[in-house]
């Protein structure tokens, strides 16, 4: 096995994961800290080290709110239990979990980045244990990044010191990592051209726009984004991670370092990392991605489907319960005046699908309540097509009984105990059809990692259900429900009509 590896800036000595044929090296610097003088600023290059790294534990997580603290939220409950994990400002490390017993087998890479809105999250969450898929021949890696304040804050100090990096310092920590990976992963077994950047939620959303950046071309050959395209369906509809401009974010900035107390990008860097935290719970900012017109030109999923992006299979989709878009209004008569607003001449066929007519204003706000990341996928399917792109896309939706006390349905993230068959971690009393279900669901992922195609043998030896690409024309779609079930899964009238007037209004 692959227990010891020398990577560009030394030695590093892994352990054997709960299965001994797997190799897993935790807390592998891949920049240097950002600290100090490098704090609001792009990734620098890691320092060589003497002797042996032993890469056995994760690395602190990045500046966050303390996670694990209130107990009544569901992600405390399902995995951010632990409020004394180590956290410091010096957090750019990754993990690396290798089956490979020799440098030279070109196995495919997985490299990983985990949601939390840009805000919260880190690599050591337990469902993001890499062992699963690399049992499955696969060199995974996870990757920290930086969030909030210390990830995403602009000024027009920090453009004017680096105009060739002015800002989304997260992200670039996100391309740094994974072009460390393409330098070093040969060493674990791993074949640097075959690459695929996964993530979920705001992972997902950072796979977007690391995918409509023209800086990685031929940095990774495929793209699996999880719950985290968007495209709003309702005027006043709030999407995540849709872009502001620098100028705008240079501006919270100022006001920002004002808060603070500090009148220059100098003093703010001699701040303790922790009393910038707090102030930044305590200012209630929202940090995040940025058009810089340098490594971000615009919205992700606006350049996705102008095919302003690297043309690679993307495999991609969402649980059934999760971020459902409604009109905001509060009368009929504001539902009727929002229809003609929106659809013009079509709004009396948006009426009478919606049954205008007999219902009352809440069944409207439930009849036209959509999942907005469906509407986004069958957008973006549509001009793929349309466009001549043709590029690979697979659809799924995650739809399966989840069990326990809570009763909480597909919540957003649930998905990913299975895409990593990682269930035996949870608290929550999973059975065998949940497990059969892992099996499956970290199945198709291997394969598609494997070559861009989800479809393959399970361990049984017997071929799994065929995942065919999505199109307009066939919009196949893998039903994750009690087993993996593929389904031509047609769009509803609402959702025909709403994808329809999307291109209507984008001629």
């Amino acid at each position: 096995m692959l227990r010891e590896v020398r990577v560009e800036n030394g030695v590093v000595r892994g352990l054997p994961a709960a299965d001994p044929r797997i190799t897993s090296f935790k807390g592998i610097p891949f920049a240097a800290p950002p600290v100090g003088p490098n704090r609001w600023r792009a990734p620098q290059p890691a320092e060589d080290w003497d002797g042996v790294l032993e890469a056995f534990e994760f690395a602190p997580i990045s500046m966050q709110a303390r996670p694990g603290v209130d107990k009544d939220n569901i992600y405390s409950r399902e995995w951010h239990v632990d409020p004394d994990i180590p956290m410091s400002e010096d957090c750019l490390y990754l993990n690396v979990w290798t089956p490979a017993t020799s440098p030279d087998e070109k196995l495919p890479v997985f490299v990983w980045y985990f949601g939390g809105g840009l805000q919260v999250g880190y690599p050591a969450e337990m469902e993001f244990d890499g062992e699963r898929l690399a049992r499955r021949g696969i060199v995974v890696v996870t990757i920290n990044y930086r969030l909030n304040v210390f990830g995403f804050l602009c000024h027009p100090e920090i453009t004017q010191e680096a105009p060739h990096a002015p800002a989304n310092f997260g992200h670039l920590d996100q391309q740094f990592a994974t072009q460390w990976v393409k330098r070093n992963i040969a060493a674990f077994g791993g074949d640097p051209d075959n690459i695929t950047i996964g993530g979920q939620s705001a992972g997902g959303g950072s796979v977007l726009t690391q995918l409509t950046s023209p800086q990685n071309e031929g940095l990774f050959q495929r793209a699996i984004i999880q719950s985290g395209m968007f495209a709003p369906v309702y005027p006043s509809n709030r999407m995540p991670l849709r872009g502001r401009k620098l100028a705008d974010a240079e501006k919270d900035g100022i006001e920002f370092f004002k808060f603070l107390g500090v009148s220059s990008l100098a003093e703010a860097r001699k701040l303790d990392a922790q009393y910038i935290m707090d102030k930044a719970l305590e200012y209630k900012g929202f940090w995040g991605t940025v058009v810089d017109d340098v490594f971000c030109l615009g919205n992700g999923f606006d350049r996705f489907i102008e095919n302003k992006r690297l043309m690679v299979p993307v495999m991609l989709g969402h649980t059934s319960s999760e971020f459902f878009s409604r009109p905001r209004v509060e009368t009929k008569e504001q539902f009727k005046e929002l229809a003609v607003e929106m659809f013009g001449a079509d709004a009396d066929q948006f009426l009478e699908i919606c049954q205008f007519e007999s219902s009352d204003l809440d069944q409207l706000l439930e009849t036209t309540s959509v999942n907005s990341i469906e509407y986004a996928i069958r957008v973006a399917g549509r001009a793929n097509v349309d466009t001549g792109a043709n590029t690979p896309l697979y659809y799924y939706n995650f739809d399966a009984e989840i069990p326990g006390w809570d009763n909480p349905g597909t919540f957003h993230s649930v998905d990913l105990w299975f895409f990593f068959e990682t269930l035996a971690k949870c608290w929550r009393p999973f059975v065998g059809k949940h497990y059969d279900l892992a099996r499956q669901m970290c199945n198709y992922w291997a394969y598609f990692i494997k070559n861009g195609d989800p479809n393959g043998k399970d361990i049984t030896g017997e071929e799994q259900p065929q995942w065919a690409p999505f199109s307009p024309q066939e919009p196949h779609c893998m039903v994750f429900k009690d087993v993996s079930e593929p389904v031509v899964e047609k769009p509803s009238e609402l959702m025909e009509f709403l994808v329809n007037q999307f291109f209507k209004r984008n001629k």
